[in-house]
């Protein structure tokens, strides 16, 4: 029988995140999504040296960039679908101009208009 061994504090404090932004992406949450992906990214910041991590931990944290991967791809994804669907139903909204101010007292001189 193996010994149950507890994942590093940053391991689970990140699969607590990712479980956040996993929840957050199956319920169509946008705003949920980008908090939780905030929150994913400064977990990420915090991660600890490599030797730290080393000693027992390297399956959890294969475990962890996997599902970051498989989560990343799965907002890709999401993302990618939302601006398809905001074109269909928004077609200016794919041709958007470079530069916003544009539209500002003074700017047509730099569009050489």
């Amino acid at each position: 029988m193996s010994e149950a061994r507890v994942p590093h504090p940053w391991i689970a404090l990140l699969h607590e995140r990712l479980d956040a932004l996993e929840r957050a992406l199956l319920q169509g949450d946008a705003l949920g999504a980008e908090l939780a992906s905030g929150a994913v990214q400064a977990a990420l910041q915090q991660a600890p040296r490599t030797l730290e991590l080393k000693d027992g931990h390297t399956q959890d944290l294969h475990a962890a960039a996997q599902r970051f991967t498989q989560l990343r791809a799965a907002t890709l994804r999401a993302a990618a679908l939302n601006e398809r669907a905001l074109g269909s139903l928004l077609p200016d909204h794919l041709q958007k101009p470079t530069y916003q101010g544009l539209g500002k007292p003074g700017a047509r001189r730099y569009a050489g208009a």
